[in-house]
């Protein structure tokens, strides 16, 4: 019977532990507690600081783990998690990107305007737009152009961002970044 590859397992080694260490997970013999309202107790002996959190319905979790000795904190763990996994999508939703639109020197209307729109809607959103045009072959030579409508995309969106700089060349494009104006 060919019973195929099978799996190495996880050979004995312990589950990953990820988190802080919390009441029997905590093996020192004496931590620095914290209790429930913030107050600092002192050193005390592991099991006494267990036996207070289970006496007050509440988890013991280590907070400062390279301290000596550890910090520990009574707390509700599972109220501490969801508060921590909170502030983390708080701090990835409140990041703004730089989002960039390009164009060329002879950009249809109907295309600028769409463009801009667009800009328009990040902004809104409050990141930051680069507007870049680019330049190609003869278009080189006339990069007041670019100026031009860079300046006029400025000026169409000045209700609700403004330039960070004046136009600037970059090799072969012309950028301006606008930034949300404040509310």
């Amino acid at each position: 019977m060919n019973r195929g590859f099978r799996g190495r397992g996880d050979r004995g080694r312990p589950p990953v532990r990820e988190g802080p260490r919390v009441n029997e997970q905590i093996r020192i013999p004496q931590i620095r507690l914290i209790d429930a309202e913030g107050e600092q107790v002192g050193v005390v002996e592991t099991k006494n600081a267990q036996a207070m959190a289970e006496e007050a319905g509440l988890d013991l979790v280590e907070v400062a783990p390279n301290a000596r000795p550890p910090v520990c904190r009574i707390m509700d763990y599972g109220k501490y998690r969801y508060e921590q996994s909170k502030k983390q999508k708080k701090g990835k939703q409140a990041g703004s990107q730089l989002k960039e639109i390009r164009m060329r020197v002879r950009i249809s209307s109907h295309d600028y305007d769409f463009k801009v729109k667009h800009a328009e809607t990040f902004l809104k959103q409050r990141h930051k737009v680069r507007m870049s045009v680019m330049f190609s072959g003869r278009e080189n030579a006339h990069r007041e152009l670019g100026r031009e409508l860079l300046d006029k995309v400025a000026v169409d969106l000045e209700e609700v961002g403004q330039p960070e700089a004046p136009p600037r060349n970059e090799g072969r494009a012309m950028v301006i970044t606008l930034i949300p104006k404040a509310q």
